[in-house]
């Protein structure tokens, strides 16, 4: 949908050269506040898309992560000299039949004649799956709820803390008093401009 350069006009995009104009008075354009323009506004939750994406973006990180299956698990790092180096070829063959789809691939390093302590396991996987993920997930979520002004408890989250999230009956009242009815309302411009009640809102009560 776009507004036309004159007053009560508006048109439907079909495609790159064709378009429909609508009868001047057939649409009813209920505005988004903005205070850069004045023709089409801008949605409430736009300021909530970084943190979204963001959200997106580490949760995608991670499912390719464990998904992936290519990074190593551990290195098994020998030192000391084997009477047998067919115990070595066992030991290497061993790790790799060891690993399944998806999981992590370890890997072997022989280094005979090294330092002290002859074998080590030195984990790296930890390294890389390090990347505040749940830190991301909790701030972006804040940042949702915040936008959108919905309180926690109806959003079906679970509370951090022993305390919880407080009385879901009060919430919900609240929530319907500052956020549900001024929407409501302002959808109620519709009545105004077509001189006819057709949108009608029952009054939010608790059963």
């Amino acid at each position: 949908m776009r507004e036309g350069v004159k007053e009560e006009q508006y048109f439907q995009i079909l495609d790159y050269a064709n378009e429909h104009q609508f009868q001047q008075g057939a649409i009813f354009h209920l505005l988004e506040p903005d205070i850069n323009q004045e023709i089409y506004g801008l949605p409430e939750y736009l300021s909530a898309l970084n943190s979204t994406w963001l959200n997106e973006s580490a949760t995608l990180f991670r499912r390719r992560y464990f998904a992936n299956g290519s990074h190593a698990g551990f290195i098994l790092y020998m030192t000391d000299a084997a009477q047998n180096e067919s115990y070595i070829d066992d030991l290497r063959t061993a790790l790799q039949g060891s690993k399944g789809p998806g999981n992590f691939k370890n890997l072997m390093v022989y280094a005979p004649g090294g330092k002290k302590d002859g074998i080590q396991i030195l984990p790296i996987s930890e390294v890389a799956a390090k990347d505040d993920f749940w830190n991301i997930k909790n701030v972006t979520r804040d940042d949702q709820l915040s936008a959108y002004r919905v309180p926690a408890q109806l959003m079906g989250i679970i509370p951090s803390n022993a305390g919880g999230l407080g009385d879901v009956e009060k919430a919900a009242t609240v929530f319907a008093y500052n956020e549900i009815e001024p929407l409501q309302e302002r959808m109620k411009e519709l009545n105004d401009w077509l001189g006819v009640e057709v949108i009608h809102f029952n009054p939010y009560v608790l059963s």
